[in-house]
C-alpha cells in the first residue's frame, strides 16, 4: 500500500500544479505529505465547484487534479459534461470509490461501487483502476502518469 509521501510524490512527478479537493477520510491521510510538497491543495465546497476551478487552473496552463470521493463525482456531472465534453479540456480525476474494498468482501451495501465506473463510462471519461490496498508505489505512479499523459479528459477510479 503506497504510503501518503508516495502518492504525492507520484502526483508531483506526473506534473500535476494543483490538488483542488474535498478531502474525505480516506483521501484526507495525504493532506500532511502535501504541506511540504510543490503540490498546490486548493480545497473547496463543492465538488462541482471543484471542476469548475481546475476548469480556470486549465485555461491559465496550470495541470490541476481534481480529486473528491464518488459521491461528489456524482453531484459534479454537469460541471463535469461541461468542462470534458463542452470546453473540451483534458480534466483529470482522482475519484475515490466509497466501500469499494467492503463491497467486494460481502461486507457492505453501499451502492457507490455499483454507479461510480457506470457513471464515469455514461459521461464518457476515460478511466483506469487503482487498489491501494494491492498496488504498490511503482503501479500507483504508473497509473498516475498515465492519468496525467492522457489527451481528453480521465480519472483513475481509487478503491477506498
Amino acid at each position: 500500500m503506497p504510503e501518503p509521501t508516495e502518492i504525492v510524490s507520484s502526483l508531483v512527478a506526473a506534473g500535476f500544479t494543483h490538488l483542488v479537493w474535498i478531502p474525505d477520510s480516506h483521501l484526507g491521510r495525504w493532506e500532511p505529505a502535501l504541506r511540504g510538497s510543490p503540490l498546490a491543495p486548493v480545497r473547496v465546497c463543492r465538488e462541482g465547484e471543484a471542476v469548475g476551478v481546475a476548469a480556470g487552473l486549465m485555461l491559465g496552463a496550470a495541470r490541476p487534479l481534481v480529486v473528491v470521493q464518488c459521491t461528489g463525482f456524482f453531484e459534479a456531472g454537469d460541471a463535469v459534461r461541461n468542462v470534458a465534453h463542452d470546453l473540451k479540456l483534458p480534466l483529470k480525476l482522482i475519484i475515490g470509490v466509497r466501500s469499494e474494498l467492503s463491497a467486494r468482501a460481502g461486507k457492505s451495501a453501499d451502492n457507490c461501487p455499483h454507479f461510480a465506473a457506470r457513471l464515469i463510462e455514461a459521461w464518457e471519461i476515460h478511466y483506469a483502476r487503482f487498489d491501494p490496498s494491492t498496488g504498490d508505489a511503482a503501479q500507483l505512479a504508473r497509473a498516475v502518469a498515465a492519468l496525467a499523459g492522457h489527451p481528453t479528459a480521465s480519472a483513475l477510479l481509487w478503491a477506498e
